[in-house]
């Protein structure tokens, strides 16, 4: 029987709720005991809702009992806050993106190995049962040799930064919020990047709020973050594909994901949701062939956050590497950053990081 680990949350914001909730329930091999946030008072009605303890960061991090901690603060204070946990011993998962720079990760994965300890980091997405049916298509032979990918989304952040101030903070614009949804997907079903070229662009730098309720609505905020941007990506394997992404459209989210190949096309879903269908378009004589929704494939259909750390409890139980890996979450990250200097450079931009291609994942943790 797998053991269970004491966990202990990070943060208290609007992320907290589906992860508590999931944490105490979905997953058989992490036990949520205890919450703290920089607010006290935000972390004592969190411990009420969900049944645990309310406790200072420091209390946590002195707590023998607690094994694991789950982060899932603001993007700026994940190297502080991820490296005190790792030095007082504990096992870490966190949310997007790991840190704001490789130079930062560089350190964790560090201190990671050197004290023999997991760290994993969102997102887990990529686990659910949409992009797992895609992975398993794929190793299946079922679109045949894949050559090139394109990738399109957009979001409103009109509504967006109003509704989500932390939006505005460092380390939170486009490429580390939302693309690193997708790159995380596709690093997982086709393997890792070799060099890209891109141009990024914050084209409203400051903006009205018109976001009814929300805070300073009618007053013009600040939004120094990028919001625009495009590239194209070759992977160590050869294939090749665009990304494009928008955030200053009027409508609410949408995605255009597609892979490529000698046998067929797949159109994929939202990587930030767990169990969109996947649609094949097989080889046909018909130059318009009929579209087939592919049978769901994998256990986690619905919003799953805190499937990334639940998996990491069962793969140090059976040590084995998890699927949501400091070393994919880097090599990601590493990806995001070279896209900016490329941008600022005008050039192809090698990505010095690699990382393995996560095993196909069916069951339940």
């Amino acid at each position: 029987m797998q053991p269970v680990l004491n966990v202990g949350v990070v943060g208290a914001g609007a992320i907290s709720d589906i992860y508590l909730t999931n944490l105490s329930g979905m997953f058989k091999g992490l036990n949520p005991v205890a919450v703290c946030a920089r607010h006290l008072e935000r972390a004592r009605i969190k411990a009420v809702k969900y049944g645990l303890r309310a406790c200072t960061f420091e209390e946590m991090l002195a707590d023998p009992a607690i094994q694991m901690m789950v982060i899932l603060t603001p993007v700026d204070t994940h190297y502080s806050l991820i490296r005190q946990a790792l030095e007082a011993g504990k096992h870490v998962y966190t949310e997007k993106t790991m840190t704001e720079t490789t130079g930062q990760a560089r350190e964790l994965l560090e201190i990671a190995d050197e004290q023999g300890l997991y760290l994993g980091s969102a997102p887990d997405t990529f686990m659910g049962t949409g992009f797992q049916t895609a992975r398993k298509a794929i190793d299946d032979g079922l679109i045949g040799d894949i050559h090139s990918f394109s990738l399109s989304i957009n979001r409103n952040n009109d509504y967006l930064t109003a509704r989500f101030p932390f939006l505005r903070l460092p380390g939170a614009g486009v490429l580390r919020d939302y693309l690193v949804y997708y790159l995380t997907a596709l690093i997982s079903l086709l393997g890792p990047a070799a060099r890209v070229s891109a141009l990024v662009r914050n084209p409203v730098p400051r903006r009205i709020n018109t976001l009814p309720g929300s805070d300073g609505f009618g007053t013009e905020i600040e939004t120094p973050n990028e919001s625009v941007a495009a590239a194209v990506l070759e992977l160590e394997n050869g294939i090749i594909g665009s990304i494009h992404q928008n955030h200053e459209t009027l409508m609410r989210d949408r995605a255009d994901f597609v892979l490529y190949g000698t046998k067929g096309i797949l159109l994929l879903g939202n990587a930030n949701r767990f169990g969109d269908p996947v649609t094949l378009l097989p080889v046909s004589e018909d130059r318009d062939p009929a579209p087939v929704v592919l049978e769901p494939a994998g256990a986690y259909p619905d919003n799953s956050r805190g499937l990334g750390a639940a998996e990491m409890a069962a793969a140090l139980c059976e040590g084995r590497p998890n699927r949501a890996s400091k070393e994919m979450a880097y090599h990601v990250l590493d990806i995001l950053e070279c896209m900016e200097k490329s941008s600022l450079e005008g050039v192809f931009v090698p990505v010095p990081s690699t990382c393995a291609r996560p095993a196909l994942f069916m069951g339940r943790v």
